[in-house]
């Protein structure tokens, strides 16, 4: 086992578990046909995200799951990535301690961020870091379960 670089900022040497990967998709149902029905695996939740003007459903796999995220608005940045890139990888989402401490010193190590607090996401607190500082790759934060922001964002 190798040892974290120096360079990796401290923030992201304490990220926990993969929570997640995203997918876009077009058609939830046509996605959930391959993913449920093809590949066998289990839906946990279909949920539409009105504010965020999406449909998510999550499937289990191991400690993680794979999130189906199909927008519902022509307008929304994902809408937007859909169109521009086509259906496939969206983004990966870590689970930390607690997301503030996480957001600050991602900060503090000069990340970009897209959220610098904490917002209600569809299974606890969540922030997003910007591509521009992960390689091009979309970063989601959730914090676990009963962490500070829960009671907070009034889970």
């Amino acid at each position: 086992m190798t040892e974290s670089s120096p360079a990796v900022p401290e923030g992201v040497r304490k990220l926990g578990r993969v929570h997640h990967v995203a997918l876009v998709v077009r058609d939830i149902e046509a996605s959930l046909r391959l993913w449920r029905d093809t590949l066998g695996l289990l839906v946990e939740l279909v949920l539409p995200i009105e504010h965020d003007r999406v449909t998510i459903a999550f499937l289990p796999v191991g400690e993680s799951k794979i999130e189906l995220v199909q927008p519902t608005d022509d307008t929304t940045g994902v809408a937007r990535f859909l169109a521009s890139k086509g259906e496939g990888f969206h983004h990966v989402c870590f689970e930390v301690a607690n997301i503030s401490e996480a957001l600050m010193r991602l900060e503090m190590d000069g990340v970009e961020l897209i959220d610098s607090v904490a917002r209600k996401g569809a299974e606890g607190p969540v922030a997003f870091v910007h591509p521009r500082s992960c390689q091009g790759v979309l970063v989601e934060l959730i914090e676990a379960p009963g962490g500070p922001a829960w009671a907070a964002l009034g889970y």
